[in-house]
């Protein structure tokens, strides 16, 4: 049943929840039967006023790579693209019985080598800011608590430091004991 069809059968409203495709309840019947009761179709071609999004919008379901993995990513990306491409005219001129197939399958092995670099630059690049930067973790992650105690640490040695050159500044005075 085509489009003009349905509309015509929409006096009722059976030809809709017919052809509905299934789990769609923007195209149930009460809406067909509501758009038929009103009168609302000014001719056979109109659409329906209840119709389902076309673009839905879901949340990332992961975190983007940071900027330097994502870099070496899309360079090892580009060199491996370019090595296939490389093998491919190696191994056309090499069917073809080419002089040019010699030099191509020598620099198809060399390619090879430059994009298992990259490859496993990717990976290096990644452990690399893992290290540096720390794991994304929950609160309660041990991580952490490590880096804060690290912090308050390292707080307390800066503020202890500045307070014994306060002291030998001012001559001395106000001390109460001497170390």
């Amino acid at each position: 049943m085509g489009t003009a069809e349905r509309h015509r059968a929409s006096g009722s409203g059976k030809a809709e929840e017919a052809t509905a495709p299934r789990g769609s309840a923007a195209w149930g019947s009460a809406a067909a039967r509501g758009t038929a009761a009103q009168g609302t179709a000014s001719s056979e071609y109109d659409i329906p006023a209840q119709r389902p999004p076309l673009w839905v919008e879901e949340p990332a379901r992961k975190r983007r790579l940071p900027d330097p993995v994502r870099t070496s990513a899309v360079r090892a990306v580009i060199i491996v693209a370019l090595t296939l491409v490389q093998a491919m005219v190696a191994f056309l001129s090499a069917l073809a019985g080419s002089w040019l197939s010699f030099p191509m399958v020598l620099s198809s092995v060399a390619s090879t080598v430059v994009a298992t670099w990259g490859v496993l630059d990717v990976w290096v690049t990644r452990q690399v800011w893992n290290q540096r930067n720390g794991v994304v973790s929950a609160p309660s992650s041990t991580a952490r608590r490590l880096r804060r105690e690290r912090r308050r640490a390292r707080r307390q040695a800066r503020a202890e430091g500045r307070g014994r050159v306060r002291i030998r500044r001012r001559g001395g005075t106000g001390q109460l004991s001497h170390p």
